[in-house]
């Protein structure tokens, strides 16, 4: 893979609202530039018969149903409340 230049580490510092100085844009050029060549060695591996997956267990849909319960007691809920009234939690005001 070709060698990050220091003026394309620059451009995707700016696209992401970074100050970096010359020395950091070179540093990060050659930084990249390593992680880059390693992951391109992935390209190396003869991955023929390897199925693509999202997920290297054979599981399908893991979620548990979305089914409406029952909430806790409002008064056992008020137990651990500081401050109460007319059944709300009073919290401090944070707006004028």
């Amino acid at each position: 893979m070709a060698k990050l230049s220091t003026e394309e580490v620059k451009h995707v510092a700016h696209l992401a609202r970074l100050a970096i100085t010359d020395a950091e844009a070179e540093k990060f050029a050659e930084q990249l530039g390593k992680i880059t060549d390693f992951a391109e060695q992935l390209n190396e591996l003869d991955t023929t018969n390897v199925e693509p997956t999202s997920h290297v267990f054979p599981i399908v849909n893991v979620m548990r149903e979305d089914v409406a319960g029952e909430g806790l007691a409002r008064e056992k809920m008020m137990l651990n409340v500081k401050e109460q009234e007319a059944g709300q939690v009073k919290v401090p005001s944070i707006l004028e």
